[in-house]
C-alpha cells in the first residue's frame, strides 16, 4: 500500500501523551537478596511512587514487595541515592531495609514472615523535607550502616553527613541516640561504606566543597574494630584532580576502584596498605560515570575473581574483564546502553539495559553460558514498533573544529510521508546536568514527536561525560557558552545539509537542559521558539537557592564567586530577558528544591510588558523531574502545542496551548 502524503508535524499517530507517560522513568537499584534478583521501579500512574519489585529464583513473575503508598526512594542530597538493601536467610526468608519517601524513615521488612507483618521503623521520625534522612545501606550483623545526612538548620546547605549505623533492632525508632555515628563530618559529602568480606576493613568515598565529584573525590579506607567502630581512616588515593567514582571488594579481599587518574574512568587494583594503583584495563574508555548519587554501580567482581564492568565511549555496554590479564569479552545481546546498577549472583550478572527497540528493562548475563536473557521490567510494545525512530549517532564539528558528539532521531512513519520537497521541523534536546550524557535508546517521549514528523536531536555537548575528562572539562567556567554554542552548531549542521527546516528549529530541555534552551533564545535567534523545563535561569540566584550538593557548582561552571555576578550578568537568561523574542512554554514544579520556582517567576517578571508570546506552566506536588502521569501529560501536549503554533502544524489532538502576550499584540502564528 502505498504510503499517505502528509505534511511534517501533521502525521497521526498512535503514540499519545498518556502512553509515553506510563511509560516513562526506568528500574534503578538492582539487588540481589539471597538467590532473588530485586529492584526498584516507577510507577507513574500510581503518584510517581517507586515500588521495590522482586523476581523469585524459580523464573515466576516478578512481585511488588510492597503496596501503595509505600515509595522506595531517598531524597539525600535531593537526588537520593540507593535506597534499599536485604539479605537472604536460611529460615525466615529474606530481610530488607529501605528508605520510605514521605517520611525518609528506615525501615525493615521481613515480606515472607508468617502473617507478613508490615514495615516497622528503624529510625525516628523528622521534619517533612529535612531532619535526618539515609541512603546506600549495607546490612552488617545486627546494624544498618549507611550514609546519615542530618538538617542542622533552616538554609539548604545547614547540613552534615556522616557513615553512621543503625541498629535493626528498632531502638532508634524513638532514640536518635542510638544511632552510631561511625565518621565525623570533616567531609562534606560521603558515599556509603564497602565492608571487606573478612569484616576487618571497611572503604568509602568522599568529597568536599567546591568540587563536584567529577571534579575530585578521595578513596577512605579504615579498620573496622572488634566494637564495631572505624578506627585510623585515611585517604588511600584520590585529590582534588582525581575523580572516583566507585569502589569495591572483591570475594578475595582485592580492593577495586574506578579513577579518572588517566583522563579516562578506568579499573584500578588498588592496595591497601601503599595506595598504590594499577590500572587493570587501559583504555580511552569509560569504566564510571559522575556519581550523582550514592551507591551506583559501574562494576561488580564475581566470586571466581573475573569483574563485571560497563564501559565504552558515550553509551555503556556490559563486558566480563580478567583483571589478571586484561582481556575484555563483551556480553553477547541488542543493548546498546547499560545504567550504572550491576549486581551479581554467583556466575549471574544483574543490570539495567535498553536499545534504540527497547526501553531500559533488568537483564540477567549468565557469564558461564554466555547467554543473556531480559528477567524483569521487560517493556511491553503497546504499539507497532514500526512507529519508533531509528536514531543515528554522528559527530558534528563546532567553534574551533572541536567535535560535539549527538544522536539525530529523523522522523518517522510507517505509512506516512512528506512532500519530497518539504523539510522537517526539528527539536534540539540539551539534556540536564550539565555532567551528564543521553544515549541512542528507545524513549517514547521522543517517539511522541518523531512518529508526527518533527525531528529530534540529542546533543552531547561539551561538559558531558562518557568521552573523557578533557571533554567533561571543556565547560569549565564556560556554561552558557559551550553548550549553547554545540547545540547551535548542530542545529545549523543539520540544516545546511538538508536535514531539517532552518525555519522551523526549536531548543527544548529540562534541569540544566533548561538554562541551556533559555540562553539559547538570548544568545542567538537561531530557534523558533522553546520548551524550557525546571530550568536553572539565574547563575547568582542558584547558588544561592538551590540544595546543598550544587550549591557550588557553578564556580566550577561558571567561575569563582568574585567573578561570578559578572558572568550572571553576561550570561543568566533573567539578566538577558530583554534579548528574548521567541515563544516558549516554561513548565515548573512548584516542589523543586533544585530549581526553585522562584528563579521562573524572576525570569518571568523580567519580561513582563514585552511582547514575547509564552505560558507558564506550574504544577503542584512535583519536584525536580515531573514523576506523576498527569504532569507529564500535560506537559508533553503543552510542548507539541507551542511547535504547532509556532510551525504552523495542525494537531487538533491536543489541547490549545494559551500564549500570554504581554501587550495583548495580535501575531498570526
Amino acid at each position: 500500500m502505498a504510503a499517505v502524503t502528509l505534511p511534517y508535524g501533521s502525521w497521526p499517530s498512535p503514540i499519545g501523551a498518556g502512553l509515553a507517560a506510563s511509560l516513562d522513568g526506568r528500574p534503578e537499584y538492582v539487588g540481589t537478596v539471597g538467590p532473588e534478583v530485586w529492584w526498584t521501579e516507577p510507577r507513574p500512574q500510581e503518584g510517581g511512587r517507586r515500588a521495590l519489585v522482586r523476581r523469585p529464583a524459580d523464573g515466576g513473575p516478578q512481585t511488588t514487595v510492597l503496596p501503595a503508598p509505600w515509595n522506595v526512594r531517598s531524597r539525600v542530597t535531593e537526588y537520593g541515592g540507593s535506597p534499599w538493601a536485604g539479605t537472604g536467610r536460611p529460615a525466615g526468608g529474606p530481610l530488607v531495609v529501605f528508605v520510605h519517601f514521605a517520611d525518609q524513615r528506615l525501615y525493615a521488612y521481613e515480606p515472607d514472615a508468617p502473617g507478613a507483618p508490615g514495615p516497622r521503623p528503624l529510625t525516628p521520625v523528622s521534619a517533612v523535607g529535612g531532619g535526618l534522612r539515609w541512603a546506600d545501606p549495607v546490612l552488617r550483623g545486627t546494624e544498618v550502616w549507611c550514609v546519615l545526612e542530618e538538617f542542622t538548620g533552616p538554609a539548604p546547605t545547614d547540613v552534615r553527613r556522616v557513615l553512621a549505623a543503625v541498629p535493626l533492632d528498632g531502638t532508634a525508632a524513638q532514640d536518635r541516640s542510638a544511632v552510631r555515628e561511625l565518621t565525623d563530618d570533616r567531609h562534606r559529602f560521603t558515599t556509603g561504606p564497602r565492608i571487606s568480606p573478612d569484616g576487618r576493613r571497611a572503604a568509602w568515598l568522599v568529597w568536599d566543597h567546591p568540587r563536584m565529584p567529577w571534579d575530585g573525590t578521595e578513596l577512605r579506607l579504615a579498620e573496622i574494630t572488634a566494637d564495631g567502630n572505624l578506627a585510623g581512616p585515611r585517604t588511600l588515593i584520590g585529590g582534588p584532580d582525581e575523580a572516583i567514582a566507585q569502589v569495591e571488594w572483591t570475594a578475595g579481599g582485592t580492593l577495586l576502584a574506578v579513577s579518572d587518574r588517566s583522563g579516562w574512568w578506568n579499573p584500578y587494583r588498588v592496595d591497601p596498605t601503599t595506595g598504590d594503583a594499577v590500572n587493570l584495563c587501559p583504555r580511552e574508555e569509560e569504566f564510571g560515570g559522575p556519581l550523582w548519587k550514592p551507591g551506583l554501580r559501574w562494576f561488580a567482581p564475581l566470586p571466581d575473581g573475573l569483574v563485571a564492568v560497563l564501559h565504552g565511549q558515550g553509551s555503556s555496554v556490559l563486558g566480563i574483564l580478567d583483571p589478571e590479564s586484561g582481556d575484555l569479552v563483551d556480553a553477547a545481546g541488542p543493548w546498546t546502553a547499560w545504567q550504572p546498577t550491576l549486581a551479581v549472583n554467583g556466575t549471574r550478572v544483574y543490570g539495567v539495559a535498553a536499545s534504540p527497540r527497547s526501553a531500559y528493562e533488568v537483564v540477567e548475563l549468565d557469564t558461564a553460558s554466555g547467554h543473556a536473557r531480559v528477567v524483569g521490567a521487560q517493556g511491553v510494545h503497546p504499539v507497532d514498533p514500526a512507529y519508533y525512530p531509528e536514531p543515528q549517532s554522528r559527530t558534528f564539528l563546532g567553534p574551533d573544529d572541536r567535535e560535539i558528539h549527538a544522536h539525530v532521531y529523523p522522523p518517522h512513519h510507517p505509512a506516512v510521508r512528506a512532500a519530497a520537497d518539504e523539510l522537517p521541523p526539528y527539536v534540539v534536546w540539551a539534556h540536564g546536568g550539565p555532567t551528564d550524557h543521553v544515549p541512542p535508546v528507545l524513549d517514547l517521549h521522543i517517539a511522541y514527536f518523531t512518529s508526527r514528523g518533527i525531528g529530534v536531536v540529542e546533543v552531547n555537548y561539551g561538559g558531558s561525560s562518557g568521552y573523557g575528562r578533557a571533554y567533561r572539562e571543556r565547560l569549565r567556567e564556560q556554561w552558557g557558552v559551550v553548550d549553547v554554542e554545540d547545540c547551535a552548531a548542530v542545529a545549523r549542521a543539520l540544516a545546511a545539509e538538508g536535514t531539517a527546516d532552518p525555519r522551523r528549529l526549536a531548543i527544548r530541555g529540562g534541569s540544566a537542559g533548561g538554562w541551556t534552551a533559555a540562553a539559547s533564545l538570548a544568545a542567538t535567534d537561531l530557534y523558533a521558539c522553546a520548551a524550557i523545563i525546571y530550568p536553572v535561569l539565574d547563575l547568582l540566584g542558584f547558588a544561592e537557592e538551590t540544595h546543598d550538593l550544587e550549591s557550588r557548582y557553578v564556580e566550577s561552571l561558571a567561575g569563582p564567586a568574585q567573578t561570578l555576578a559578572v558572568r550572571g550578568r553576561e550570561r543568566s537568561p533573567v539578566a538577558r530577558a530583554d534579548r528574548i523574542t521567541a515563544p516558549f512554554v516554561l513548565l515548573q514544579g512548584l516542589d523543586d528544591p533544585v530549581c526553585p520556582p522562584a528563579q521562573a517567576e524572576r525570569f518571568l517578571a523580567a519580561l513582563r510588558g514585552r511582547s514575547v508570546p509564552h505560558a507558564y506552566v506550574a504544577f503542584e506536588g512535583e519536584g525536580h523531574g515531573f514523576r506523576r502521569a498527569d504532569t507529564m501529560i500535560r506537559a508533553l501536549e503543552a510542548e507539541l502545542s507551542l511547535y504547532a503554533q509556532v510551525f504552523g502544524l495542525d494537531r487538533p489532538d491536543v489541547p490549545r496551548l494559551d500564549l500570554d502576550l504581554d501587550l495583548n499584540l495580535d501575531l498570526d502564528f
